[in-house]
């Protein structure tokens, strides 16, 4: 059975003060790592060292949102893999919606920070996701197959053996709609058939598929207990301890049952 993964996305938000407290609490909740359900927090760029140091211990991870493909250099506000391997952090989100339509990141930069990321030593979890009118115009999968096939271009078995997806409908982020039990379903059930396709059943069988998008203590549980949903990549529910933690506990709850 695949070992659910609960990662919170700050995004950018929190400060000091807040981020600290926000770790404490979840360090509280999560004292050591489980078997069932791994736990990850991906603050800004600012607090890394902070929120390290404050889960150091607990069995909550510390992941970066992003990653540069330089490993060091005249990049200025870029920050390389070495650097979030130095301050604590376990993995990386790549190619997240708001990269991709917001700062206009291509399948082609994301595939190179993809490979730095793995060459380096961290676990990847890669976003993948239509936008409304992809939706509503019938090409969810077609979008879907090629930000993965850019995503992964060049990645072997091997390379990939850490990888995580993140299915994340654009429409579904941050706007209170969360996409059914069945179309996400439907989108992960895809998913892991392309990874089948391009790898093998094996593999395919064993990669973490998350979802994101407006995931609430109230539908946590319906959404990961369908076949092909590994866990959730949380936004705005991260933030807040009470609305985290039940996340985490019907992930909980679920490798249980």
């Amino acid at each position: 059975m695949r070992r659910f993964l609960v990662a919170g996305n700050w995004k950018m938000n929190t400060n000091r003060a807040s981020g600290q407290e926000l770790a404490a609490a979840l360090a509280v909740d999560s004292p050591a790592a489980e078997d069932g359900v791994e736990v990850l927090v991906c603050p800004p760029y600012p607090y890394l060292t902070t929120i390290s140091d404050k889960v150091a211990g607990s069995g909550v991870q510390v992941g970066a949102q992003d990653v540069y493909f330089e490993a060091s250099g005249a990049f200025t506000g870029e920050v390389a893999v070495d650097m979030l391997r130095d301050v604590g952090c376990d993995y990386v989100i790549i190619g997240h919606s708001e990269r991709r339509h917001v700062m206009g990141e291509t399948d082609e930069t994301i595939n190179r920070k993809v490979k730095a990321a793995i060459a380096g030593g961290l676990k990847v979890i890669l976003c993948v996701g239509e936008l409304l009118s992809d939706r509503e115009g019938g090409h969810t999968e077609s979008v879907l197959d090629a930000q993965m096939t850019g995503g992964l271009a060049d990645i072997s078995e091997q390379d990939g053996k850490d990888l995580v997806i993140a299915y994340e409908p654009v429409w579904a982020i941050g706007t209170g709609v969360t996409a059914s039990p069945e179309q996400a379903e439907s989108a992960h059930e895809h998913l892991r058939n392309w990874i089948a396709n391009r790898y093998n059943s094996t593999f395919s069988d064993n990669v973490r598929i998350l979802y994101g998008g407006s995931v609430k203590p109230d539908n946590a549980e319906t959404l990961m207990g369908q076949t092909n949903v590994d866990g959730a990549l949380v936004g705005g529910a991260s933030l807040k301890p009470d609305l985290f933690v039940p996340i985490i506990d019907a992930a909980r709850k679920l490798a249980t049952a």
